[in-house]
């Protein structure tokens, strides 16, 4: 099966979508169950800490010094990512799925582009949370079973990227689907958008995130 062009699918009578209705209620649906997943995440956080606190006094949290420029460097590089995924949303609503002029020239970026960059932001936030667990166990020895703090903060943080790493596989799946496909459909754009939802929420729950791990105990 050829790759289709972008001008080929720009002209598809089905090319052009609204934001779905039953898909999304469905998605926000399961998005709310991921929500109380991480507001579990979050009660588990501020629990472990507060009783670590009462028996060891504040000098016990945290467990470890945390490289705060590098995560506010990855959460701006994430944050980035939530818009460039938008403009992505934007260009599959209107059909527009691949670029119509130079790869410089960004004003004629179709979703394909976007939803690449969005890719390579997502995966640079794992490689830096990464970075900085490498840090961590080789300068701090700060490991899941070394404290009370190192649990937590693996739990919290590492269940979070795995989320990204799923936002990133899906982001691999679209694409993939806009390079077999002879034709842009309803259904493509509906899967295109639900992916910038979920996107979304992942980058929205690492705020949060940022905000009581890195920022709690400044």
């Amino acid at each position: 099966m050829s790759p289709v062009t972008a001008s080929a699918i720009e002209t598809t009578p089905h090319a052009r979508t609204n934001r779905p209705n039953v898909t999304s209620v469905g998605t926000i649906v399961w998005l709310s169950s991921e929500l109380m997943f991480f507001a579990a995440l979050f009660a588990m956080l501020f629990t472990i800490r507060s009783v670590t606190i009462g028996q060891h006094g504040e000098d016990a949290w945290p467990g470890a010094h945390l490289d705060l420029p590098l995560s506010a460097f990855n959460t701006t590089i994430l944050v980035l990512s939530s818009v460039t995924c938008q403009i992505g949303v934007f260009k599959a609503e209107a059909g527009k799925v691949g670029r119509d002029g130079g790869i410089l020239n960004v004003a004629r970026w179709g979703l394909r582009e976007w939803y690449i960059l969005t890719l390579i932001m997502g995966t640079y936030f794992v490689c830096g949370q990464g970075f900085e667990y490498y840090k961590l166990v080789t300068e701090q020895g700060l490991t899941f079973s070394s404290s009370a703090y190192g649990s937590v903060f693996y739990l919290t943080t590492g269940f979070h990227g795995i989320h990204v790493i799923g936002g990133l596989v899906a982001f691999v799946f679209i694409l993939g689907r806009t390079y077999a496909a002879k034709r842009w459909t309803h259904e493509q754009a509906t899967s295109a958008i639900v992916v910038s939802y979920y996107w979304h929420f992942v980058d929205i729950v690492w705020i949060g995130l940022f905000a009581a791990v890195y920022l709690l105990d400044l």
